[in-house]
């Protein structure tokens, strides 16, 4: 049976010009990963990433962390369907003033939780896409983007060897949405585990032939290991 560990990428750097770079916490994260993967004696085949820059960060810094007789052979692959939805364009469909970072800015300074204030408004941002009532004024229709997830995670599948462990590097939205086909969730369930998912944490999937299943999910031991709370993180 071949095994498929869906990591969500590491910290990245919401609220800076540019999201898509992991922090200096994102790169911690990383390379913790990869140090447990070595103390629990686990072994991949390949690895697939996904076309964003905080996957391939997130990538680098665990398969580091790896033994070099472990790195040597292994299988390197980008698929860029298995980035992350445009989650700026799902806001501001929803709110169009926040397509301004400093309307964005402004709106989290005046709020006294603004944490918890900007979660709702982008849960209720997430409904609208995923209503079907909107579709013709997104890039990627909440379908189109269920669809994309589906068909990488099947790419992976079909693509591997018998018994084959594979590390896919990639976001907390796809994640969701695979665990949605795997476990005929509902949409407003895959918004709210999208929420719940930790930054690298792992996803296993257990699958053979088209048949696949969930094994673990968010699992962040990895991150407890330190006894560091500020390890764990969400955004």
């Amino acid at each position: 049976m071949g095994q498929i560990y869906l990591v969500r990428h590491g910290q990245a750097s919401f609220g800076s010009a540019n999201y898509d770079q992991l922090s200096e916490l994102g790169q911690e994260q990383a390379r913790l990963l990869g140090e447990w993967f070595v103390s629990t004696h686990q072994n991949f085949h390949r690895v697939v990433c996904g076309g964003m820059k905080r996957h391939r960060q997130t990538a680098d810094a665990c398969i580091a962390a790896l033994p070099k007789a472990s790195r040597v052979d292994l299988d390197w692959e980008t698929d860029p369907d298995f980035n992350e939805y445009d989650h700026h364009e799902i806001m501001v469909r929803h709110r169009p003033e926040f397509d301004d970072p400093e309307e964005v800015k402004r709106f989290l300074a005046s709020s006294p939780k603004a944490k918890y204030a900007f979660q709702d408004i982008f849960q209720a941002a997430m409904s609208r896409w995923m209503s079907g009532l909107y579709d013709s004024e997104y890039r990627e229709p909440w379908p189109v983007f269920q669809r994309r997830c589906v068909e990488a995670l099947r790419r992976v599948m079909a693509g591997a060897e018998k018994s084959q462990s594979i590390l896919v590097f990639t976001s907390g939205g796809t994640i969701s949405t695979i665990c949605q086909h795997v476990l005929n969730l509902q949409n407003k369930q895959v918004a709210e585990l999208n929420w719940s998912l930790v930054n690298c944490a792992v996803t296993k999937l257990l699958f053979q032939g088209d048949r696949v299943t969930l094994s673990t999910l968010n699992n962040y031991a990895h991150l407890e290991w330190l006894g560091k709370p500020h390890t764990i993180t969400y955004r």
